[in-house]
C-alpha cells in the first residue's frame, strides 16, 4: 500500500513539474507586449500622424503644407486701400510706418489656398523685404521706391513684382472699381502662375529652422505671469492710429484702426491675433521730397511682448539680414510664443512715448468716442 501510495505521489509531483514547465513557457512572451505598449510614446514624439508643426502659428498642420514655403504680401493700409481683402487668413501680419506717417501691412501666408482677391498690393520699402526674407518668403509687391531697387536687383529676394511685364499679366489683376494705386490685387491661382513663371522652388530648405519659439504643450498655454495686465494695446501709429483689444472668452486680442473694427472684406470677420510683438528700430530719413524711411532691422532693440492679457518688456537681436529676428526676455532667454497668429508693430525708436497699454477697457477711451 505504501509502495502505491508512493508511486503515487511521484506520478502527482512529475505532473505537478510538467505543468509549472508549460505555464512558464507561456509566460516567457511577456517582455515582447510590454515593448508593444511603448510604441505609441516614439509616435508622440515625432508628432501626429501625417501632421507637422507650423513654423508660423506652432499649430499642427498639414506636414505638405508645413513644406511650403509662405508668401509675403505688400498691402496698402490708407484710408484710400480700404477695404482689404485676405488679412484673415495670413498667420503673421507686419505693420510698419512707411513715408508721412502711414503704414503698410504685409501679411505672411502659409496657406493662402482658396483666395480670390487679396491686396489691394502696394509698392516695396526695402525694409519690409529683409523682414520677408526672415521667413524665407515669396515677397509680392507692386513696384518699389528708388532705396529698393538694389535689393530686388541682387537677386537675394525671391519676389513678384507687378511692374514685370509678364508677372503682372500672371499674377496681378485691377479692380475696375478703385481708383489707381489701390487697384491691384492677387489671387491662389495668379500667385501660382508667378511662382511657376520665375522657377521659384515651392519649397522650404531642408535645413529651415523656423522664426519663432512656440509652446508645443497643446493643453496649456503660455502665461507671463510677471508680467503688467494688457486688456488695451495703442501702439502710436499716427495716421490710423490702431489699437487691440483683449477678449478673455478666446484669449485673443482684436485689432481696429481708423476708429472702427479692422475687418477682412473677404470673410466680414476682425482681424485678431494670440500674439502681438512690439519692435522699437532705429531709422533715418532717406530724403525730404518723399520722406521715405531706412528702418534699421539688423542689429538691436527694445521691444514688448503681449499675450493672453499680459505683457512684458522684451529685447530683440538680429546678426544680419539672413537671420530671422530672435526677441528676448529680462533674463536673456529666447520668449515662447502661444500658438496662433502674430502681429508684429515695427515702431520708430522715437515712438515709445506714443505707445499706450492699459490694465482695463475700462481705463481707454477709444478714438471714436473722444
Amino acid at each position: 500500500m505504501k509502495k502505491r501510495l508512493s508511486i503515487v505521489l511521484c506520478m502527482t509531483l512529475m505532473a505537478t513539474s510538467l505543468l509549472a514547465g508549460c505555464k512558464k513557457k507561456e509566460e516567457a512572451p511577456e517582455p515582447t507586449e510590454t515593448v508593444s505598449e511603448a510604441e505609441p510614446e516614439a509616435e508622440t514624439e515625432t508628432g501626429k500622424d501625417g501632421m507637422a508643426r507650423s513654423y508660423l502659428t506652432g499649430e499642427w498642420i498639414d506636414k505638405d503644407l508645413a513644406k511650403k514655403k509662405p508668401v509675403a504680401i505688400m498691402i496698402g493700409n490708407t484710408n484710400d486701400a480700404l477695404p482689404q481683402y485676405g488679412l484673415s487668413q495670413a498667420d503673421v501680419l507686419y505693420e510698419a510706418p512707411a513715408e508721412g506717417g502711414i503704414t503698410r501691412l504685409m501679411p505672411i501666408f502659409q496657406d493662402y489656398s482658396g483666395l480670390d482677391k487679396i491686396g489691394s498690393v502696394r509698392s516695396c520699402r526695402h525694409y519690409y523685404a529683409y523682414y520677408a526674407m526672415e521667413f524665407d518668403a515669396i515677397y509680392i509687391h507692386y513696384g518699389q521706391a528708388i532705396y529698393a531697387t538694389e535689393l530686388l536687383e541682387s537677386g537675394k529676394v525671391e519676389d513678384l513684382n507687378g511692374l514685370e511685364g509678364a508677372i503682372d499679366s500672371a499674377t496681378f489683376y485691377r479692380d475696375k472699381s478703385r481708383k489707381a494705386p489701390h487697384n491691384a490685387f492677387v489671387s491662389t491661382d495668379g500667385i501660382d502662375a508667378g511662382i511657376e513663371l520665375k522657377g521659384y522652388d515651392t519649397e522650404l530648405p531642408s535645413d529651415y529652422e523656423g522664426h519663432y519659439q512656440f509652446n508645443e504643450d497643446d493643453e496649456k498655454e503660455i502665461e507671463l505671469t510677471d508680467g503688467a495686465d494688457a486688456a488695451v494695446v495703442q501702439p502710436g501709429y499716427y495716421v490710423n492710429n490702431p489699437w487691440f483689444v483683449y477678449n478673455s472668452e478666446d484669449g485673443l486680442y482684436y485689432r481696429f484702426q481708423y476708429k472702427k473694427e479692422h475687418m477682412d472684406e473677404n470673410t466680414g470677420t476682425q482681424l485678431a491675433f494670440k500674439n502681438i510683438l512690439l519692435q522699437y528700430c532705429d531709422y533715418t530719413k532717406l530724403d525730404d521730397a518723399h520722406g521715405y524711411l531706412d528702418v534699421e532691422s539688423t542689429g538691436e532693440g527694445t521691444g514688448k511682448y503681449i499675450t493672453n492679457g499680459k505683457v512684458i518688456d522684451v529685447t530683440w537681436k538680429k546678426a544680419s539680414e539672413n537671420e530671422p529676428t530672435r526677441y528676448y526676455d529680462a533674463s536673456g532667454n529666447e520668449i515662447t510664443l502661444n500658438q496662433g497668429k502674430t502681429m508684429v508693430c515695427v515702431l520708430l525708436n522715437d515712438m515709445e512715448k506714443k505707445l499706450n497699454i492699459y490694465a482695463t477697457e475700462d481705463e481707454f477711451t477709444p478714438p471714436s468716442a473722444k
